[in-house]
């Protein structure tokens, strides 16, 4: 019992020095200009999958080749891994899948590999350069026990996947051996994301909390809770010092890893539906959100207010991303296209 009174002592102690410590001020008295109207459009319409699409993701325009930088993937229950040319909108590869129960996907950051998974409990990886044609899977890493939610590659070598056994594993794309467990959750693992060069990824999850985690050493380095409901999407902002994340109970909200506290928060009174993909803009002033309501809503990050509405999907908007040139915006729906804005 001591030990219990301790802990909470010592808990209402770093309260009270956090509050000490924050910057109260608000953003009008350090003189933040406001954001005039937004000019994003629909530029063009990706059609060619016939079912849900649940996943994209862009290629990383450093390590690719310029040719490949407009690349994106994207994953739908037809069964098929669709790689696209954004600009073009043509499809340099249709990868036909062993399951159509595709959850995730993901590219490599050379633009060689693509992988992808979902209820069978499986990260596939497929190899663009194949002579195969149709593409054959090349590697299947299974260990998980529960459905793949996310998967993304550290490296062209390396991949985390996040599942709904509670765990989060590293892997060798070449071997196909399993390098690391990060187990600390209490609910599915839905989403994760990596940061640039710090060796670091956060996770998100059903029990609420997002978790910051040290690849190498596969400890939790940090646990942020807030959130009322599931955590479906994490996303580190642009300087990897802080992650958004969006989750069931309507709100998206900002986390600082340096100062170990929520920043902000992104509600709306009239919006009361669930939140599944969440991405920064290349500068981090804006904070894209797909929700189930079929709209895309654009959040100042600074300020917390919703700047714009993205409306055009027919059903719920399942993924986002900016590519990494940051001049565009994706967005997946289950009404079966991916629309480009910009």
């Amino acid at each position: 019992m001591s030990t219990k009174l301790e802990i909470q002592r010592l808990k209402a102690e770093i309260k009270s020095k956090k509050e000490q410590c924050a910057d109260n001020m608000s953003l009008e008295d350090k003189h933040v200009p406001p954001l005039g109207k937004l000019g994003i459009k629909t530029r063009r319409v990706l059609k060619g999958h016939f079912a849900k699409i649940y996943a994209m993701h862009w290629v990383s325009a450093e390590k690719s080749s310029p040719s490949d930088a407009k690349h994106l993937v994207s994953a739908s229950q037809d069964g098929k891994l669709i790689v696209w040319n954004g600009l073009t909108t043509n499809k340099a590869h249709a990868i036909p899948l062993r399951s159509s129960w595709v959850m995730t996907c993901a590219f490599a950051p050379g633009g060689n590999n693509v992988a992808c998974g979902g209820l069978d409990n499986i990260c596939s990886i497929y190899k663009l350069s194949s002579k195969e044609q149709p593409i054959k899977v090349a590697r299947e890493l299974a260990a998980h026990t529960g459905y793949l939610s996310c998967c993304r590659f550290k490296r062209d070598d390396s991949i985390i996947t996040s599942s709904g056994d509670m765990t989060c594993m590293l892997w060798d794309v070449e071997s196909g051996s399993q390098k690391q467990t990060f187990s600390d959750h209490n609910g599915d693992v839905m989403s994760i994301s990596v940061s640039e060069g710090k060796g670091t990824f956060v996770s998100g999850a059903c029990d609420a909390t997002a978790k910051v985690w040290d690849v190498d050493s596969r400890w939790c380095m940090q646990t942020f809770s807030g959130h009322e409901s599931d955590i479906n999407a994490v996303h580190f902002f642009p300087s990897n010092l802080a992650f958004g994340t969006g989750s069931d109970d309507a709100s998206c909200r900002l986390f600082d890893l340096r100062s170990y506290k929520e920043l902000m928060q992104y509600t709306h009174d009239k919006i009361l539906c669930g939140i599944t993909s969440v991405a920064f803009s290349q500068s981090g002033r804006f904070f894209f959100a797909g929700y189930d309501d079929f709209n895309c809503y654009v959040w100042d990050t600074l300020t917390g207010k919703q700047v714009g509405v993205l409306a055009g999907h027919d059903n719920r908007v399942s993924c986002l991303g900016i590519s990494n040139d940051g001049m565009a915006l994706c967005t997946g729906s289950w009404d079966s296209f991916l629309k480009l804005w910009a």
